[in-house]
């Protein structure tokens, strides 16, 4: 997930700017003196809180000692993060959302997600794959508006693993797709035109009733004993 950031901030002299010529600001290896820690209270800064601490760790993972910043871009930089210092993706303003080391485990569980949600991956699935003749075009996609409306109904530890998990869903619901177009023309092939009325007779609950949980994985339950679901779209 790309993560946006304004680096404004980063000021080098070698790019012939002053110290002087800058007004109000101060060098990031100046963070901790008393001067310019008293500038921050003065303007409100909590240098203790969770927030701070995220937004000044990525100003110095992307600038060194000897570059500048100023109060207002510290400011700019905090509403990057929430309190507890997670960052908050720009395009739905949620956190929670950032795949790193520490929780890529944290991710990879299947859990319960709102039916709501899974109806509404369900529906714009078959709309865009009888449009698209069963191809994937990341250009006219709303996949990820789906994707954004379950995250909100979603606490924030969770948000990982529901989108996960609604991957699995929503790739089980494209190969039963697949294999009912395929049943209705066993020559059709990904691109060409779809047979009228080849999905008609599928539906949410009877491919989600063909699947069962196994591990970090959804499978088919006639193939849970044998290994997972295959995911390939």
């Amino acid at each position: 997930m790309p993560r946006i950031i304004d680096y404004s901030y980063l000021l080098q002299q070698t790019f012939g700017i002053s110290k002087t010529n800058i007004t109000g600001s101060f060098q990031l290896s100046q963070l901790n003196s008393s001067s310019v820690q008293a500038q921050l209270r003065a303007a409100g800064i909590n240098t203790n809180s969770k927030q701070y601490k995220a937004a000044i760790k990525e100003m110095m993972q992307n600038g060194n000692g000897a570059m500048f910043t100023s109060v207002q871009c510290i400011k700019n930089s905090m509403r990057c993060y929430d309190s507890d210092g997670d960052f908050i993706n720009p395009r739905n303003g949620l956190s929670g959302l950032v795949l790193t080391d520490e929780n890529v485990g944290h991710q990879k569980r299947i859990i319960s997600i709102p039916e709501s949600s899974r109806e509404e991956m369900f529906e714009l699935t078959k709309k865009e794959f009888l449009r698209e003749n069963g191809v994937l075009n990341g250009d006219r996609t709303r996949r990820g508006d789906v994707y954004d409306n379950l995250y909100r109904k979603t606490k924030k530890d969770d948000r990982l693993a529901a989108g996960y998990t609604m991957e699995q869903y929503e790739r089980a619901y494209r190969r039963a797709f697949i294999s009912a177009v395929k049943q209705a023309d066993s020559s059709w092939e990904i691109g060409k035109p779809i047979p009228s009325g080849a999905l008609d007779g599928i539906t949410r609950e009877s491919i989600e009733s063909a699947l069962t949980k196994s591990g970090s994985s959804l499978v088919k339950k006639a193939s849970a004993s044998g290994g997972s679901l295959n995911m390939s779209i």
